[in-house]
């Protein structure tokens, strides 16, 4: 009961925000032309982005490079249990975008996975032809109700993000997932905190060890790899948004199909 009134209050807060801020980089209606998202605190941003780098050539990386010579079976079943996984925090988000038809697709992909698929590991449901998986978070959703980015933030360890991303974070690891009760080993419980942030570690780890060299191009390539990453998750997150009307870069935590534009660079 707790973790939900937390979660409505912080919505409740960001709606407020929303409606009586100005365009001062704080959080604005969104309208149908793409608005620029300033970089407000870019001083402190870049003193995190460093940070982060630093944390990645020690920690991250060395993880994703290890992780990456492990069997090839092993590295495509944890990013299938990873991906299925997220189902539990997608679903409720299709629902609350209104998007009922792909929440019932969803929760039968992620029955199927589970059980047929071994727990995710296999991606059965892919298989058996449903539609392409598309993950949705609350940041999306809030988003697609027409709440403005506010200011670019980076944040440490978990990268780029926004002041509306962020306050989607809190509802993801608050309540997990408040509005669809999973059932797991016959109990039903909501995702933990616990195994949510494992499951984004993980994933996060996978997404490393399949972009290492897009990386490292793409910072090669860049007068300023800061402005780079920040001008690639901005372009993603308004791309997901738009086509999540209907439903539709954290640095960490997306699919390597999320990259493509660093692959171009």
């Amino acid at each position: 009961m707790f973790k939900k009134l937390t979660i409505l209050i912080i919505f409740t807060f960001f709606f407020a925000f929303n409606v009586n801020a100005g365009s001062d980089g704080e959080l604005v209606l969104q309208e149908d032309e793409v608005k620029e998202i300033k970089d407000c605190f870019e001083k402190l941003n870049r003193a995190t982005f460093s940070f982060n780098q630093g944390l990645d050539k020690v920690i991250i990386k060395p993880l994703a490079k290890s992780y990456r010579s492990l069997p090839d079976p092993i590295q495509k079943g944890t990013t299938n249990a990873v991906k299925n996984l997220s189902n539990l925090i997608t679903i409720p988000n299709n629902i609350l975008q209104g998007d009922v038809k792909t929440a019932i697709i969803n929760t039968a992909r992620l029955a199927v996975n589970t059980t047929i698929g071994i727990l995710g590991t296999i991606d059965v449901a892919n298989k058996m032809g449903f539609p392409k998986y598309e993950r949705e978070d609350y940041g999306q959703t809030l988003g697609a109700w027409g709440v403005g980015p506010g200011c670019y933030i980076v944040l440490p360890v978990l990268g780029p993000s926004t002041i509306r991303d962020t306050a989607g974070s809190f509802a993801n690891v608050l309540g997990g997932d408040p509005w669809y009760n999973a059932s797991i080993h016959g109990n039903n419980e909501y995702l933990s905190e616990g195994l949510y942030i494992a499951s984004r570690a993980l994933s996060g780890i996978d997404f490393r060890a399949n972009n290492i060299e897009s990386f490292e191009n793409l910072e090669a390539n860049s007068i300023d790899f800061y402005a780079s990453i920040r001008s690639l998750y901005l372009q993603d997150r308004e791309n997901k948004i738009k086509n999540n009307q209907r439903g539709n870069i954290e640095v960490l935590y997306k699919d390597e199909g999320d990259w493509e534009e660093i692959d171009n660079q």
